[in-house]
């Protein structure tokens, strides 16, 4: 369904934090096109231009730091690198660092062994979307979900939302500073009772 947006993509950065161009973008872009092209698509070049400029080497290896949701976030960063990289047959120097990074149990598609337990981004309340990926990270499940819940999705109190919008469903909204539904929140979801349905029964 996105195939023709993905192919148009230009940009390595999506700047949709204030401007800035966060670094796992460059992992996220690479993925993306791997879904619908190969590496000789445009943004491809674009992104492994972008690579090296977050590039830090340490005694553990060649790693990636950067600025997702305004912090820095290596490991998560450097595991989604990784991940797009893979994608698309590329090669991959780099190591995921063994530090305490609050955003690496989001990463829950790979990787799950290089992992430094700490703080985790985990706010059930405001963003839901982490807690379900920390569960999903984790295989536990300490999320709520029910069809007898409403909102079924949603954001509280993130920096970037135009929440006076929401007034058109509900005026609480508004005042909550909360918008619903939330897409990133449902795919969270969605992915994770799909791996459930995917697990064969003992």
């Amino acid at each position: 369904m996105i195939r023709d947006w993905i192919l148009a993509l230009r940009e390595p950065y999506d700047r949709n934090n204030a401007g800035e161009s966060e670094a796992d973008n460059l992992g996220q872009g690479l993925y993306l096109v791997s879904l619908v092209a190969d590496k000789d698509h445009p943004l491809v070049h674009a992104i492994l231009s972008e690579l090296p400029k977050l590039e830090v080497e340490a005694e553990q290896g060649l790693y990636l730091k950067g600025r997702s949701d305004f912090a820095e976030h290596p490991v998560y960063q450097t595991k989604w690198a990784k991940y797009g990289l893979r994608a698309l047959s590329l090669d991959d120097s780099y190591t995921v660092p063994a530090i305490a990074d609050s955003y690496s149990s989001l990463f829950w598609m790979d990787f799950r062994d290089r992992h430094v337990a700490g703080t985790e981004a985990a706010n059930r309340t405001f963003y839901p979307y982490l807690g379900w990926a920390t569960d999903h990270f984790r295989g536990q499940k300490l999320s709520p979900i029910s069809n007898r819940d409403y909102p079924l999705t949603w954001e509280t109190r993130a920096s970037q939302a135009d929440y006076p919008g929401m007034a058109v469903i509900d005026p609480t909204f508004v005042t909550r500073k909360t918008a619903a539904p939330h897409t990133w929140h449902a795919a969270e979801i969605f992915l994770y009772l799909l791996d459930q349905d995917s697990d064969p029964v003992p």
